[in-house]
């Protein structure tokens, strides 16, 4: 750590190093006030001693509000869609815009994006990066529209040297000196890019904003309803946290009074039990957000940025290298901003809302028949399932990525309509009309691919050697 005196030394080369990127000045500012707090040595950690659990009649629950409707259908006019549309979807093997996936009867994420927001007369608007700006302009072009979304870009921090503070160099790959800034840069990228001044000109006062790989995530006329009628500013949906979501985000209410958001990566190593416990901390972030924009651009102007709570992470400067030099890169979350807005509400929806695509795991789930689309083009669970959760654990060797996911499902996904949970350890290979119920394990501990036969009907543990 640099002496005192001389803290913010290499502030100086960020500045010219964002200006030279043609940054908005807002967004140097922004990253400024990020970097202070990084060589004065903030963690951003967010102690269990100053929060404290929401309680469940805390907030408002979804299935209690359907009177809002009506006021919901009269507020579409004045409504957008926002998709984040970032990603490309590294995890699962992919090199283009994890949008452009297919997702369900031969269409990507984006085409049922755009049914959906056109189904229900709403705008659209896509924050895409760097890496998917021009993948997500090709494929919009070959899909018929009504009406073309709004565009804009997220905007780019530059890496910190963990060992001096100073700004990261790696002149064979530059574009690795630069991370993207979580998924909270969306207030700054939209305000920076003029996206925001057009929605307001156009009569565009709520915004619905989700990930694009939540096909779940869609407008509501009951929730825009309760939003807009009760004038709320900031209102974020939450779920139930279970088992599964022990390392994601969850709300809780701040010592001042208001709703926070802490992530895994917030949260004091010795408390990370706490930080676990499903039956303290209930409520877990969907990252389906609502604001409304002129309470956003009258923040955003009083202050002249918008600063959430840091997210301070340690990676390394090419993160496929970890040989290569230790950086901070720093980062936002989205739903931070509950944090900044008098009167942020959360509200509980059902889990209906929330079925992301992170893995090949999920994607088995949302390619099978235990989700169909509804008259409304949205993804929702087949009404004929006969358990309404679904444990699926696929091999990674063999179905982490999509092209040998693809090859195992090539003839077709099974049946998973009456499965409780589903594990595949080994190289297992499906051909058509497979049919799985129950509990099932699937195990090949052979060196040669197994192949479940056409029509077959697996209700119990298969083995083989």
């Amino acid at each position: 750590m640099p002496a005192n005196s001389d803290k913010t030394k290499h502030l100086s080369s960020f500045i010219s190093k964002m200006k030279s990127a043609k940054l908005h000045p807002l967004v140097i500012d922004t990253f400024t006030y990020y970097y202070k707090k990084v060589v004065s040595g903030a963690t951003g950690l967010i102690s269990d001693k100053d929060i404290k659990p929401v309680a469940p009649d805390g907030i408002e629950d979804a299935s209690r509000i359907k009177e809002y409707a009506e006021s919901g259908r009269k507020a579409l006019s004045h409504a957008v869609i926002i998709k984040l549309n970032g990603g490309l979807g590294t995890s699962m093997g992919l090199t283009r815009a994890k949008s452009l996936l297919k997702i369900k009867n031969e269409k990507t994420f984006l085409e049922i994006i755009v049914k959906q927001t056109e189904r229900c007369r709403v705008k659209l608007a896509l924050m895409n990066s760097f890496s998917t700006h021009e993948d997500t302009i090709d494929a919009l072009s070959m899909i018929k529209l009504s009406d073309f979304p709004l565009l804009f870009i997220q905007n780019k921090f530059p890496k910190i040297l963990q060992k001096d503070l100073s700004p990261a160099t790696w002149p064979e790959n530059p574009d690795l000196e630069w991370n993207p800034p979580g998924h909270g840069d969306i207030y700054s990228a939209i305000y920076t890019s003029g996206v925001l001044h057009r929605l307001l000109k156009e009569g565009i006062e709520y915004a619905f904003i989700s990930n694009s790989d939540n096909l779940g995530g869609t407008m509501d006329e009951s929730l825009l309803g309760y939003f807009s009628k009760n004038r709320l500013p900031f209102m974020m949906e939450v779920v139930p946290r279970t088992p599964s979501d022990v390392k994601g985000g969850h709300i809780a209410r701040h010592i001042n009074g208001r709703l926070i958001l802490r992530e895994s990566a917030q949260c004091p190593q010795d408390e990370m039990d706490a930080f676990k416990d499903i039956k303290r901390y209930r409520f877990f972030n969907t990252n389906n957000i609502w604001i409304n924009l002129k309470v956003l651009e009258e923040l955003i102007k009083k202050h002249n940025t918008i600063n959430l709570p840091i997210i301070k992470n340690q990676k390394t400067l090419d993160p496929r290298d970890e040989n290569t030099p230790k950086v901070f890169q720093v980062e936002t979350a989205m739903g931070a901003a509950t944090s900044l807005f008098e009167g942020a509400a959360a509200i509980l929806v059902p889990a209906s809302r929330f079925f992301p695509v992170k893995k090949c795991n999920d994607l088995l789930a949302i390619r099978s028949d235990r989700f169909v689309f509804s008259k409304k083009d949205n993804l929702i669970l087949n009404p004929s399932i006969g358990s309404r959760s679904i444990t699926i654990a696929l091999d990674p060797k063999y179905y982490g990525k999509i092209d040998l996911f693809d090859e195992r499902f090539a003839e077709g996904i099974p049946s998973l309509i009456d499965c409780e949970s589903l594990t595949i350890d080994g190289d297992v290979r499906f051909e058509k009309n497979v049919t799985i119920k129950g509990r099932v394990v699937i195990k090949n501990s052979g060196k040669s691919q197994v192949i479940i036969k056409e029509g077959m009907v697996v209700n119990e543990d298969l083995i083989f050697e």
